[in-house]
C-alpha cells in the first residue's frame, strides 16, 4: 500500500456475495485515475466461510487494505475507514455497486470550487418504482434518487470526513451532506458515472425502505 495517495476508496462488505464484491472492487481497480487505495472494511460478515474477499485483496496488495471488525453498520464502517485513509480526498462505493471507468477523475475534477460533492447515478432497476426511496421528511412520500443524495456518491476533502461523523440512522448521506454545507463548499452533480443497482433485494436501501413502509402500514 502507498504511503500517501490521492484518494481513499472506502467500501464497507457486509454479508455481500463475493462474486458482487469482487465486481465492485475490480471497477474500482480499473479506474482510469490510478493514484488511489481502495479500504474494504467487513463489518463482521458470516457468509464468507472461504475469506474469498480478504484471499482476493492480498492479491492486490499494492492497492487495497483489509480491515475487519464486529457488526457495527455501514455509517461506523465508514467512518472508521476515514480513520485510517491516507488519501487528499475520500470516496465512497458500496459493495454491490461499481464505478464507471472515469469515476474517480470525473469527482476530482469537481473539486477545484468545491468541499464535498454528491452526484446522480446510472440507476439499474427492474421496474419504475425502484427508482423512488422514502422521504426523510415524510416517511409517506417517494422521492426519486435523483433527488437524493447517495451516500457512496459522496467524495470530497478529507477534512470533510474528519470534521463530521457519519450517524447510524436513515438517511445519513443526507444528514451528512446538510452538516457539510454549514461548514463547507457541497455541490450537487450531475455524474452519473456512478453505477447503483437498485434491482437488488437485499441491498441495504431495499431493506430499510421495506422496513419503514411495513411500520406505516
Amino acid at each position: 500500500m502507498q504511503e500517501k495517495v490521492m484518494i481513499s476508496v472506502l467500501m464497507s462488505v457486509y454479508n455481500t456475495d463475493f462474486t458482487v464484491v469482487k465486481r465492485a472492487i475490480d471497477s474500482v481497480l480499473n479506474q482510469h485515475f490510478q493514484d488511489f487505495e481502495l479500504i474494504i472494511i467487513d463489518d463482521g460478515s458470516d457468509n464468507d466461510v472461504k475469506n474469498q474477499i480478504l484471499g482476493y485483496a492480498q492479491k492486490k496488495q499494492d492497492k487495497i487494505s483489509y480491515l475487519r471488525h464486529k457488526n457495527k453498520g455501514q455509517a461506523n464502517s465508514i467512518n472508521q475507514g476515514v480513520l485510517i485513509s491516507s488519501g487528499q480526498f475520500i470516496a465512497i462505493i458500496d459493495a454491490d455497486d461499481e464505478y464507471k471507468p472515469n469515476h474517480l477523475r470525473a469527482c476530482l475534477r469537481e473539486m477545484e470550487n468545491a468541499d464535498l460533492i454528491a452526484s446522480t447515478t446510472q440507476t439499474i432497476v427492474d421496474q419504475e418504482e425502484d427508482y423512488f426511496v422514502l422521504d426523510r421528511q415524510d416517511c409517506s412520500k417517494l422521492i426519486h434518487v435523483d433527488d437524493c443524495v447517495l451516500f457512496a456518491t459522496l467524495f470530497g476533502k478529507k477534512e470533510v470526513f474528519e470534521s463530521l461523523k457519519f450517524q447510524d440512522t436513515y438517511a445519513a448521506d443526507a444528514r451528512f451532506y446538510e452538516c457539510a454545507a454549514k461548514q463547507f463548499r457541497v455541490k450537487k452533480m450531475d455524474l452519473r458515472t456512478y453505477i447503483y443497482y437498485r434491482n437488488s433485494p437485499n441491498s441495504t436501501c431495499s431493506a430499510v425502505k421495506a422496513s419503514l413502509s411495513a411500520d406505516l402500514s
